[in-house]
């Protein structure tokens, strides 16, 4: 039964075998002239489909390997060896299915995500009645029941006491993890051996392992890219291939030879190896938590040479922490009410701690009539008696309130300014810690080759000096709008740039690098769709990682490619010299297909890169935001 599943799916291997044992069987039976019928007509099929695809590539721009197959295979039909022809012919056709074996194995971990995708939730009524419901029915507030074992379904908060939640599919940490009330917890983990009960805080589309599955559909389907380390060679490849066979030919005045040669130089180690390699390399990224779009990325991620970081939420922890309010015309109270009332239109992580502060004090926020955002500065409201509140920058600040004073800060504080009308309100101080893995990512970047690290903030300079200087980056630039961080990318040197960003302010720079990493963790964001890779375990370490995989997945390609390319011109040698007959090449050449996918495979292995992390210490940034 699986053969005639396998047989449906790729029929013309099904025709290349037939052909191939009937013809045999003919010559066997002492009828050659009908075995000549049948072989001359498969492979004429063949010929003509290989060569329409030929064209589309060549019209398109792009010159392939397939004209050494079309040549190899009319060789042999030409001189009479038809049996080595359809031997090509069962190389080709059989290429497809070997590839998507091996890239089935290449991408399991890419498959496992998709498989893991949560399909239901088990919604507890208000009269406490348990309904299974399709996941896609889940809305924000809903009381879920989460049985052992079971995938969670959505974003949400553990609403018991305790959970034990398996989160190796984002993190690729292997140990349980222990929740308490209150914690968020992510679709697409596992439950442990205790049901527990969960508010989701996210519908489906917006939790965590929705975006991921979305990510990794597009990676799964985007198979352009992967060949082009490939193609590289394909002229190169073709010229010497033809050179010989035609120099074969002319010095021994036989045809015969011409076709043996090429028997032996049909491309499917270049065709193969490259595309497996990368999907290896792929799969491997997605175990250590990095969801990589396709193999242009991962080609663009082996030869990076400069890296540049946003800040807040990717060099620190974009878990901000309230150090002390500083009211000047209002009190302690009315400070943070008024900043929460413009900050919940913020998508800033300084937004969200200082609007959880207020709720933590139970404050009422006062209504506001209107509001926007203004990047890198801060946030401007409107009340309803018509005054603005403005939260931010002390220069944003400054544009309502006259000769307004900076507040002093100390070591790894981070202040926000907020004024009403034309005066100040007073000030927040906040901290935002380092990363503990910051130091280490950066120097094991600087160890895999990078030779320019940076850091690009809208931060002003005492905040971009302080982390530039603990997490060892040697230049900065502060106080950047978004286009400018997209400025100063373009004209980073040496190229090609990484850049490594968080929310939504990252997304043009990202968009704009080489190759861009958003750090994920925290959901589905622009950053993340205008990335090339998305970090979805929140550690930086992992962007590191995902270059260490990519010079290992590349290099492992070209090692594969090179020595398809260093077996074919030795048996193309032998042949020229007549010790070659074209069957024996043929067959000969379906062991160097082998030998080059095996050895592509190998992008699925390696030690991993490790990088060192420092000792938490009380240290954030110290900067005006």
């Amino acid at each position: 039964m699986k053969a005639l599943d396998f047989f449906r799916s790729y029929p013309l291997v099904a025709l290349a075998l037939a052909a191939l044992t009937t013809v045999l069987v003919l010559l066997g039976l002492g009828h050659p002239g009908p075995a000549r019928i049948i072989a001359t007509g498969v492979i004429g099929l063949v010929v003509v489909l290989t060569a329409r695809d030929m064209i589309r590539d060549i019209l398109r721009g792009s010159w392939g390997l397939d004209i050494l197959a079309v040549v190899a295979m009319v060789a042999t039909v030409l001189v009479g060896e038809y049996v080595a022809g359809l031997i090509i012919v069962l190389m080709l056709t059989g290429g497809e299915a070997i590839e998507d074996f091996a890239a089935g194995r290449a991408g399991r971990e890419l498959d496992a995500l998709l498989s893991r995708a949560p399909s239901f939730a088990n919604r507890i009524g208000s009269d406490g009645e348990i309904t299974r419901i399709p996941v896609a029915e889940v809305v924000p507030g809903d009381r879920l029941l989460v049985r052992p074992a079971e995938v969670l379904p959505v974003d949400g908060a553990v609403a018991d006491a305790h959970a034990s939640i398996d989160e190796s599919s984002l993190t690729g940490e292997p140990l349980p993890v222990t929740k308490t009330a209150g914690d968020a917890v992510y679709s697409g983990t596992v439950n442990g051996t205790e049901a527990f009960t969960m508010r989701a805080t996210a519908a489906e589309e917006d939790s965590q392992y929705h975006s991921i599955v979305t990510l990794v559909s597009e990676a799964v389907s985007s198979k352009a890219p992967m060949v082009r380390l490939a193609d590289r060679y394909a002229v190169p490849f073709t010229l010497v291939a033809l050179a010989i066979a035609g120099i074969a030919w002319a010095v021994s005045g036989d045809p015969v030879r011409f076709a043996e040669v090429l028997v032996v130089a049909t491309p499917c180690p270049l065709l193969i190896a490259a595309p497996v390699a990368f999907m290896g390399g792929m799969s491997r990224t997605a175990r250590t938590g990095v969801i990589v779009k396709n193999g242009g990325a991962i080609e663009a991620l082996s030869r990076v040479r400069t890296a540049a970081f946003d800040k807040t939420g990717t060099l620190t922890r974009g878990r901000p922490e309230i150090r002390a309010l500083h009211p000047a015309s209002a009190t302690e109270d009315e400070l943070l009410s008024l900043a929460a009332a413009a900050e919940q239109y913020s998508v800033h992580v300084f937004a969200a701690r200082i609007v959880a502060a207020a709720a933590e004090r139970g404050l009422p926020l006062p209504a506001v009539s209107g509001a926007d955002e203004i990047a890198t500065n801060g946030v401007r409201a409107t009340l309803p008696d018509g005054a603005e509140v403005r939260v931010g920058k002390p220069t944003f600040i400054a544009e309502r309130v006259p000769d307004l004073a900076r507040l002093p800060l100390g070591p790894g504080e981070t202040a926000v300014y907020v004024s009403r009308g034309d005066a100040l309100a007073g000030v927040i101080v906040l901290a935002d810690p380092l990363r503990p893995e910051a130091a280490g990512t950066v120097a094991a970047l600087r160890g895999l080759g990078v030779e320019h690290c940076r850091m690009i903030t809208g931060d002003v300079a005492p905040t971009a000096e302080s982390i530039a200087r603990a997490a060892g980056i040697d230049e900065f630039d502060a106080e950047c709008s978004p286009s400018g961080k997209v400025d100063l990318v373009a004209a980073a040197r040496p190229r090609p740039v990484l850049m490594v960003g968080d929310g939504i302010n990252d997304a043009p720079v990202l968009a704009a690098a080489d190759v861009g990493i958003a750090m994920g963790a925290r959901g589905a964001t622009a950053a993340s769709e205008s990335a090339a890779a998305v970090v979805v375990a929140d550690d930086l370490s992992k962007a590191a990682q995902a270059v260490g995989i990519a010079q290992r997945t590349v290099r492992v390609a070209l090692e594969s490619i090179w020595l398809g390319i260093a077996i074919s011109l030795g048996l193309m040698l032998v042949a020229a010299f007549g010790h070659l007959p074209a069957v024996v090449g043929a067959l000969l050449q379906e062991g160097v297909d082998l030998v080059a996918i095996l050895g592509a495979l190998r992008a699925l292995g390696g030690t991993p890169l490790e990088v060192p992390t420092a000792p938490q210490e009380d240290f954030a940034s110290a900067s005006e935001v």
